[in-house]
């Protein structure tokens, strides 16, 4: 990769730590890129996720299948990374596929070279304390959003949330995130 195409994900790191000339030469090295089509599987259930991916452009989601149908879990957009945590953290399968909702551009980093640059560089560490810790507020918001909020304040949370990329997400999909049928938002939508 050439200075240029990894511009994007050095700013993305910058906003949590700084870059040393040696860690930007590791990055370099470790972080190639990907594309995916839009409705790809990037990653199957039935396989370990050995990869994380950070969007550059693009959509992909991560759901589950409960009795034979696909449940969103989240979406990611540009400048996030997405991996299935459990299961690249653990080195075992679990229960989630990713797949792109658009045609999608990525760098993808393996689980083996992060660890490499979290031996290696303790600001990767802080990196991966600071970012996790925003996800991790993510996740809080939305277990509060379905256990405490009505359809119509799932939804107005899941448009703020999502405010970059929600009108790109087709509607089943933002109704089985929202855990509401595809008529129920129909009808939030149309009061609005």
């Amino acid at each position: 990769m050439n200075p240029i195409e990894t511009k994007n994900i050095f700013n993305h790191f910058e906003e949590f730590i700084k870059l040393s000339d040696k860690l930007k030469s590791e990055l370099s090295k470790r972080i190639q890129p990907i594309t995916f089509k839009k409705g790809e599987l990037v990653l199957d259930a039935n396989t370990i996720s050995k990869k994380s991916y950070f969007i550059n452009q693009g959509i992909l989601r991560t759901y589950f299948l409960k009795d034979g149908k696909e449940i969103s879990e989240y979406f990611s957009g540009v400048d996030e990374w997405v991996n299935s945590p459990k299961s690249f953290m653990q080195r075992e399968k679990d229960i989630y596929y990713i797949d792109a909702i658009e045609n999608t551009e990525a760098y993808y980093i393996h689980v083996n070279d992060l660890v490499y640059l979290f031996d290696n560089f303790p600001e990767m560490e802080r990196y991966a304390r600071l970012s996790m810790g925003t996800v991790f507020g993510h996740f809080m918001e939305r277990i509060t959003s379905m256990r405490f909020t009505s359809a119509k304040e799932k939804y107005t949370h899941f448009q703020t949330v999502y405010s970059h990329i929600y009108h790109r997400i087709p509607l089943g999909m933002v109704a089985s995130y929202l855990g509401i049928t595809q008529e129920t938002l129909s009808r939030i939508r149309a009061e609005k």
